[in-house]
């Protein structure tokens, strides 16, 4: 890493948020989505492609210790925050309550190595953290998360395992002082778990950047129905997610056409891959003063992109370094 931007980022202090952030500008290449052949609306069960889970985790890696290297001078206590850190992906049902697996792509073995393997690569990045942090709500996982501090027992005392919803543990940890404290939080939900108020309490914090997987074409593409037609309970659940409810009027539009009945007025999804991706990064740069405008999507074995790995930096002052090194370490 540059010494410069070790300089900067090592500069970042603790100041107060205004209402909308100040996003810091880069000049990140438009975001460009590849869509895939068709739709993507099959239910069958997909195979990852490749070693991206290697290729993601790298990425991770390459940022944890930028970070730990140019903080480790200054007087900061840092910690990893991993949200979700033991999710029992095969335990995801469908919006009815159906025993039908909503999402099959979360039950593949690689999609749970990468989820376990960003625990392991935080607690082997050096220089160390000070803290490690593990979220995880459900209890028959704890067990599994415990071994962590078998498996690295020279810092084992400062692993906490955390038995606790993610987004309610999350606010109430942002609302510490942070001024002494700085952290990286990776958030990887199997699903649309994030709450968007979850994103503005780390934001306010001014001391936390963000790594998140955004579930792109897991979850909310393929929610968003062509015909517009959504029940109530995945509005509500895109809501709480973007913030907002005016995902819909991006995403859909009222289209007229003639057929043999007449002029006819209807709703159509024209939102695509990219489309949704530009709105989700938008989003964030209202809360967060430094935003990746190259998030990186990760993409199956047919072509699909399931997620988007999206970064965020929350401190003013750090934000620029911290996004030209984020921006560096996720371009293709």
């Amino acid at each position: 890493m540059p010494e410069r931007d070790k300089q900067q980022l090592m500069a970042r202090q603790h100041k107060p948020l205004r209402t909308k952030a100040k996003t810091t500008r880069s000049r990140a290449k438009p975001l460009t989505i590849a869509e895939p052949p068709s739709q993507y609306v099959s239910e069958e069960k997909h195979t990852f492609g490749g070693s991206w889970t290697n290729q993601k985790l790298e990425r991770v890696k390459k940022y944890l210790s930028a970070y730990t290297t140019a903080l480790k001078h200054q007087p900061f206590q840092l910690a990893y925050i991993d949200a979700f850190a033991g999710t029992g992906y095969r335990t995801l049902k469908a919006v009815d309550e159906t025993t039908e697996l909503m999402f099959p792509e979360l039950a593949e073995k690689e999609t749970q190595q990468f989820i376990e393997g960003s625990a392991r690569v935080a607690l082997q990045t050096l220089p160390r953290f000070l803290k490690y942090i593990f979220i995880e709500k459900r209890g028959k996982h704890i067990p599994e998360l415990e071994k962590l501090k078998e498996e690295f027992p020279e810092i084992a005392d400062d692993i906490s395992i955390i038995n606790a919803e993610a987004n309610e543990y999350l606010k109430k940890l942002c609302k510490k002082n942070w001024k002494k404290h700085r952290a990286v939080i990776f958030l990887d939900p199997y699903g649309m778990q994030v709450n968007w108020n979850t994103l503005e309490a780390i934001a306010r914090t001014e001391a936390i950047d963000l790594w998140i997987l955004f579930p792109l074409g897991v979850a909310v593409n393929r929610l968003l129905k062509r015909d517009g037609n959504i029940n109530y309970a995945v509005k509500k659940r895109l809501d709480e997610m973007f913030g907002t409810q005016d995902w819909y009027e991006t995403f859909y539009k009222e289209i007229t056409a003639e057929d043999l009945f007449g002029t006819q007025t209807k709703v159509r999804k024209v939102s695509g891959f990219t489309m949704i991706s530009s709105y989700f990064v938008e989003r964030l740069k209202t809360i967060f003063p430094g935003v990746a405008e190259n998030p990186l999507p990760l993409y199956n074995s047919k072509g699909n992109p399931l997620y988007l790995l999206c970064f965020a930096a929350s401190n003013p002052k750090g934000a620029k370094p911290a996004l030209r090194i984020a921006q560096d370490i996720l371009r293709r």
